[in-house]
């Protein structure tokens, strides 16, 4: 196989950027620095596209390393032909390789293996033959053996029917047929296990739906129900249409075999295709759902880590609680904890005043502009006593909701043990909520990403593969933004391309023992961080008011030379960068060309080294929504049908997307309600963050569900 055209084909793009990419990662660069800093090799192919093609890279690798070892194999048993040899390497999947295996395969005793041990295969190729003038009784009696264990003729056909069942199970073509037939004509049937238990499963009691047309979702939910227990399912073939074509295919006019053959191939599906086709079938949608919910996982990841960060604020966390009271963390606009306490306005306590007269004490104190409240146990009722606050006090200050999904586990960690020794669970966990809001990106990552809880089913999931795609998710993300080289945390770091945990670390414990990093090029001072790590780090570490004013840019250390000359050609000096004075920089080029050959970088550099310098320390995240800042809180009673309000999307799944709309229990917009267009998928529609208007088509009290329109009907 030709790896790279594959590749090229699949991904549309053209063979010369297939073949640059692939060399680029063998030879150990990272997927961020190519997708920034190696353009013009690649011809600018995205962070996305790149992880695409080093995926299927590895999957077609190991697919060309199987077939090696199919073909040695069989040519070790010397079986092997030519044809067989060109199916072998024509082959486009491990399943189909998989299948012409199968017949050369070890196998453990099978009943076909048992007859052949009785010396009953050339039986079988006599009923296979199907050319035979006597009976099958005439021709077995041959083979009537009672030391090697067959009895009588009736024993010898049903052994030559076995092998001849196994024979027709093993052939690659007609499993590959009875595999698309099944998938195109059969559906999945799924049953209760007793119809009268309560679960959320009930919409799958008596449920059907053709394989072709299953929803992602629906497997992953099917799936769940089956393992614990409350769902059976099972695969319906069209098994008589299956059965006739294998019967019209192998079966020849002779009476003496016809009937034989019929039960053989009768035998073969039922006992050893049809289960086999089954399990591959199960195993094929549940992958295909799986990278569907980890597509929309990444996706929603993005968004969330994407937020932007709250700067120049002193934010006050709130962990919220009940029996155990609210922890409160008040947070500098640095990141450092200047505070922590705990209150009880919650039950059983009630201690509302005191609560109440506690928190503007430290909005006071430490000129808090901004509450975190974390939507967790409590929340509605903190927030009740939080608005109740800001209406009685003259200082203004707004609240945000903020998702507190593994706020639990980082408070919890070693990590968070070595950055709050001597803080417990609660007031940890209550700073972590604070700094999300301050920085979204830099505290998330202290975070597993699965544990953020921005996906559906991800319990469900093969973890190796959820945690390979999500933790690319984030390195993309953190390196698209840079990091502080003189404030990062070591998780922080960890994402950034070259470096890896140790590295991190190392880091850390440099600029403590050290003091602050004056320049890029000092991080070649640090342990176990050579050129190599240099190279693909640099451009992603920022030193705002270093000696260096390029190194607060992504422009890379290796192309500082070609950046330094294009400044000085245009009267200018690298410190005019730091005065923010160059942002018509673009307006002075005459020909963009001609200047990147004299300047002796491409065309593609040349434009990010001036969009970098026109704009030094630009954050992505600043061009992202907002968070909506609330002073006052409606209730679920308060809401009416008709109702428009804003709200933020807190999670986009398969079927829709849940709203934050301000009363602590998020509100659905089903797919169906968010454009009058036909859409596949509701990313195409609303990403996680997005701030979007919507209105209330009902509310059910008893089942604290809201359900929400995006297509908002101004009459009602």
């Amino acid at each position: 196989m030709d790896i790279i055209k594959k590749l090229a084909q699949e991904l549309a793009i053209k063979e010369e950027q297939a073949k640059a990419a692939v060399q680029l990662i063998d030879e150990g660069n990272t997927i961020p620095f190519i997708a920034r800093y190696r353009k013009e090799m690649t011809g600018a192919l995205n962070d996305e596209t790149l992880r695409n093609l080093h995926e299927r890279l590895l999957y077609l690798r190991n697919l060309e390393e199987k077939k090696e070892q199919v073909i040695n194999a069989i040519t070790d048993q010397g079986k092997m032909t030519e044809d067989l040899k060109k199916k072998i390497l024509s082959a486009e999947t491990l399943v189909a390789v998989d299948d012409l295996y199968r017949p050369y395969r070890p196998k453990k005793q099978t009943r076909a293996t048992k007859a052949k041990e009785k010396g009953l295969e050339p039986l079988a190729n006599i009923l296979l033959l199907q050319k035979t003038t006597k009976s099958m009784e005439e021709e077995a009696a041959a083979f009537v053996n009672a030391e090697k264990g067959v009895a009588n003729a009736k024993e010898a056909i049903a052994g030559a029917k076995d092998i001849i069942a196994e024979m027709i199970a093993d052939m690659a073509d007609y499993r590959k047929s009875i595999r698309n037939c099944t998938m195109k004509q059969g559906s999945l049937v799924v049953k209760a296990k007793d119809e009268k238990a309560e679960s959320v499963y009930e919409m799958y009691y008596d449920f059907r739906e053709p394989l072709s047309k299953v929803t992602g979702y629906r497997v992953l939910a099917i799936n769940r129900g089956e393992k614990e227990k409350f769902l059976t399912v099972k695969v319906e073939a069209p098994d008589v249409q299956i059965v006739n074509a294998l019967n019209k295919t192998m079966v020849k006019d002779n009476l003496n075999t016809k009937a034989l053959m019929e039960e053989a191939i009768l035998d073969a599906y039922n006992r050893l295709i049809a289960p086999s086709i089954e399990r591959d079938i199960r195993s094929e949608i549940t992958e295909k759902a799986q990278e569907g919910a980890i597509t929309v996982f990444g996706k929603n990841l993005t968004q969330l880590l994407m937020q932007p960060p709250m700067e120049g604020r002193t934010v006050l966390g709130w962990d919220p609680a009940f029996r155990t009271g609210c922890k409160l963390a008040v947070v500098d606009p640095t990141g450092k904890v200047l505070d922590t306490v705990v209150v009880y306005p919650t039950a059983p306590q009630c201690k509302v005043e005191q609560a109440k007269k506690t928190v503007h004490d430290m909005i006071k104190k430490y000129n808090v502009s901004v509450i975190s409240v974390g939507n967790g146990t409590a929340c509605r009722e903190s927030e009740q006593v939080i608005t109740e606050l800001i209406r009685e006090i003259p200082e203004k200050v707004a609240y945000v909701i903020v998702n507190e999904a593994g706020a639990s586990v980082y408070s919890a960690s070693k990590l968070a043990t070595e950055e709050f020794p001597e803080f417990d669970v609660g007031q940890r966990s209550a700073a972590s909520i604070a700094r999300r809001l301050q920085d979204p990106l830099a505290e998330l990552v202290k975070i597993e990403p699965k544990a953020i809880g921005v996906g559906q089913y991800q319990h469900d999931m093969n973890q190796k593969r959820l945690e390979e795609a999500l933790n690319g998710v984030v390195e993309d993300c953190v390196n698209k933004v840079g990091v502080d080289l003189n404030t990062a945390s070591a998780p922080l770091l960890s994402y950034i391309a070259g470096i890896s945990k140790a590295v991190a670390k190392n880091i850390v414990a440099y600029r403590e023992e050290n003091g602050r990093f004056h320049t890029r090029k000092e991080l070649l001072k640090v342990p176990k961080l050579g050129p190599k790590a240099f190279l693909q780090c640099a451009g992603f570490l920022r030193i705002p008011g270093g000696e260096e004013p390029l190194d607060n840019t992504s422009v890379h250390p290796e192309s500082y030379g070609a950046a330094t000359k294009l400044l000085n050609d245009l009267g200018y000096t690298s410190e005019s960068i730091r005065g923010g004075g160059l942002s018509s920089l673009n307006s002075q080029i005459k020909d963009e060309k001609e200047l990147a050959e004299n300047l002796g970088i491409g065309e593609m550099t040349l434009h990010d080294i001036i969009e970098e310098l026109e704009k030094p320390g630009r954050d992505p995240r600043s061009e992202m929504p907002k968070p909506v800042l609330r002073t006052d809180v409606l209730e679920m009673k308060d809401l009416k049908e008709g109702m428009v309000l804003k709200g933020t999307v807190r999670n986009v799944i398969d079927f829709g997307a849940f709203v934050d709309i301000g009363v602590h229990q998020d509100g659905l917009v089903h797919i169906s309600q968010m454009t009058d267009r036909y859409i596949k998928h509701p990313l195409e529609v609303v990403s996680v963050g997005d701030i979007i208007d919507v209105q209330v088509m009902s509310v059910d009290l008893n089942k604290k569900r809201i359900q929400l329109t995006m297509k908002i009907d101004h009459n009602k």
